[in-house]
């Protein structure tokens, strides 16, 4: 259901006309209509505003809503969009186009034979997933020191000082998930 659906439900079950829903909110009747058509939205002032008159909670007038803008975000091997590139040897390679609005950035994390990311500290709440696909690496996350093998996963909380380095002749590859997305 719309924010605009459920907004004419209530308003209808209090038996209140357009009119009297704006003189009693202080929002305009327009902008009601508007909303009520679900050409808009409105802000959470407004909403606030509608709430207070309608006599009921915020909750009651999100209930039920849901977002029908579902996101597909399909990326084929030839049109990744970005690689980050820590060094020569260390980059990491964007799996998703626009990560602003998303609740997860998927990576792959490649370091070559002796290479190694730049000591890291995300701002508190950001979460990483690392899951080792090829090679060895460590984690040195603080001042532990985690020994990753092919097939290995480590889940850390990224506020803390961490680094990867490679510790094979080979080129070491893992899946990192970054939550919320951080760069």
């Amino acid at each position: 259901m719309k924010i605009g659906n459920r907004l004419k439900e209530l308003r209808k079950a209090k038996r209140m006309t357009l009119a009297v829903l704006s003189g009693k909110s202080g929002v305009a009747l327009a902008t009601l209509s508007r909303m009520e058509n679900n050409k808009m939205t409105g802000t959470i002032e407004a909403h606030t505003n509608i709430c207070n008159a309608l006599g009921v909670s915020l909750s009651d007038l999100y209930l039920e809503i849901e977002d029908t803008s579902k996101t597909v975000d399909s990326v084929p091997l030839h049109k990744r969009p970005e690689h980050l590139i820590h060094s020569k040897k260390a980059q990491y390679e964007l799996l998703v186009t626009k990560t602003q609005g998303k609740k997860i950035m998927p990576l792959i994390m490649e370091l070559k034979a002796g290479g190694e990311t730049q000591q890291e500290r995300n701002k508190f709440g950001v979460e990483k997933f690392i899951y080792l696909m090829e090679g060895a690496m460590d984690a040195l996350i603080g001042k532990d020191l985690y020994e990753l093998h092919e097939g290995d996963s480590l889940y850390l909380d990224a506020s803390l000082p961490h680094m990867f380095r490679n510790t094979s002749a080979a080129t070491a590859r893992a899946i990192c998930i970054v939550s919320p997305p951080s760069l």
